[in-house]
């Protein structure tokens, strides 16, 4: 799938994409068993909540040589509709940085405050926010289920030297001040919900501000995403890296699948 000037266009002004029914319901249910199986794994990629209950991220789901690998996300990673769309975007071949599912399980789901992903994906060596995060909504996103909200152009004011937080939740981020979103807000203007039905998928640039609440609903929100780099975006080396699974050195090119449906084998 190619993109349109227009979107392209869209993507510069206000840092995020949305595309209804990129993926079909049959496509997101193969997704979500194969994630099902890899919440139950013991291992360092699945992080749970911090009172150590349900699963709340799932690492490494495109490595099949690994504990929480699925076929259905490796082949999605391949498919046209996200990767010629990853390579539209970033203007270069891409591969895969990592791979990820949030889960916020009924109820008890917990926050996400608000950050810019490069503000973490920096301190592993990466030089310029060339990256994309693509999310697919594996259930219903919701207000009230604590879907992700967006600033609109917030991109556009570069990358925010935002304190570390490693209390909040069982997930540590550079999350930015009471008076750093304040700013960015009367800059950029208010938040908007990012709500859409399973299959739905958003593109966003790594320096888009954004953030999610508690679900307070009794239904799931699943949210697997795909961060592409760009071959070009070469990553310095760092003093004690992350692992492989959470931020990839592996500057590999991906090669489409011959076949754009991942119900069909390649």
């Amino acid at each position: 799938m190619y993109l349109t000037q227009a979107q392209l266009d869209a993507y510069d002004r206000d840092g995020f994409l949305i595309f209804p029914n990129m993926v079909s319901r049959e496509e997101v249910e193969l997704v979500k068993q194969g994630l099902a199986r890899a919440c139950k794994v013991q291992d360092d990629r699945v992080i749970r909540e911090k009172n150590g209950g349900s699963a709340r991220m799932v690492y490494g789901l495109h490595e099949m040589e690994g504990p929480t690998g699925s076929q259905a996300v490796d082949d999605l990673a391949r498919s046209s509709r996200l990767l010629q769309s990853a390579r539209d975007l970033l203007d270069d071949d891409v591969y895969l940085f990592h791979t990820k599912c949030n889960l916020k399980e009924s109820l008890t789901g917990e926050i996400w405050q608000w950050h810019q992903d490069f503000g973490y994906w920096r301190t592993d060596g990466v030089h310029r926010p060339q990256m994309l995060t693509t999310m697919l909504m594996l259930d219903q996103a919701t207000e009230l289920g604590g879907c992700l909200y967006f600033v609109p152009g917030s991109h556009k004011q570069g990358t925010i030297d935002a304190p570390f937080d490693g209390e909040t939740t069982s997930v540590g981020l550079w999350t930015l001040s009471k008076e750093q979103m304040t700013d960015v807000v009367e800059r950029c203007g208010e938040p908007v919900p990012v709500v859409g039905g399973p299959g739905t998928v958003a593109m966003f640039h790594p320096n888009l501000v954004h953030g999610s609440g508690h679900n307070m609903s009794t239904h799931s929100r699943w949210h697997l995403y795909f961060v592409y780099n760009a071959v070009s975006n070469v990553m310095a080396p760092v003093k004690d890296p992350r692992p492989a699974y959470k931020a990839s050195r592996k500057a590999i090119p991906l090669q489409l699948r011959a076949r754009e449906s991942i119900l069909e084998p390649a």
